[in-house]
């Protein structure tokens, strides 16, 4: 226990570089739900419940009350998921849903905690394809996801547990601003 404190700690002081790109970021969700676009977030696992935990703080709300905000997460469906995968294979889960659900103007934003899972990898390639924003919150060096990414968020670890304690405190960091702008405080992200 003491030593995941210890790492995670250290971690943390890391993780205050990557706030510039968070902001950016936001700024970027700002304005496409300005423009009535949307945000789609994806992964696998533990990955996936920080990306359907992006999407309920935006639908939902973060800290205020105020409308619901545009944001779908493509982990959530069990059975779109099993579909696509049954049909053509498990890589192509997000990027199938990607085609069918982003358009240009769209945020999308892919979690992986290594960045080398394919489905991510192809779920943001695709969104680059139809003209969608690509926002990547991912570990390691972020590589080969990073490729894909108009932002990315990567936090400089290894280890699972880590980033995706980061994750979940740089993905707050990103609805704040969004949540003060949607509750009508002041520019919010802008």
């Amino acid at each position: 226990m003491a030593d995941a404190l210890s790492e995670h700690r250290e971690l943390l002081d890391s993780v205050e570089e990557l706030l510039p790109e968070v902001a950016a970021v936001a700024r970027r969700v700002v304005e496409a739900f300005e423009a009535d676009d949307r945000l789609f977030s994806f992964g696998n696992g533990g990955s996936a419940c920080d990306a359907q935990h992006l999407a309920e703080e935006l639908v939902a709300r973060y800290r205020r009350d105020r409308r619901p905000l545009p944001a779908v997460s493509l982990s959530a469906d069990s059975s779109v998921l099993t579909c696509i995968a049954n049909d053509f294979g498990f890589e192509e889960v997000f990027a199938r849903q990607v085609r069918a659900h982003a358009r240009p103007g769209d945020v999308v934003v892919g979690f992986t905690t290594s960045g080398r899972s394919e489905n991510v990898v192809r779920g943001l390639a695709a969104a680059r394809e139809v003209g969608a924003t690509t926002v990547l919150f991912a570990g390691g060096d972020g590589r080969p996801a990073i490729d894909h990414a108009d932002h990315a968020v990567v936090v400089p670890a290894s280890s699972t547990a880590r980033v995706q304690e980061m994750h979940v405190l740089l993905l707050h960091a990103l609805v704040e601003p969004v949540d003060a702008w949607a509750a009508g405080e002041g520019a919010g992200a802008t």
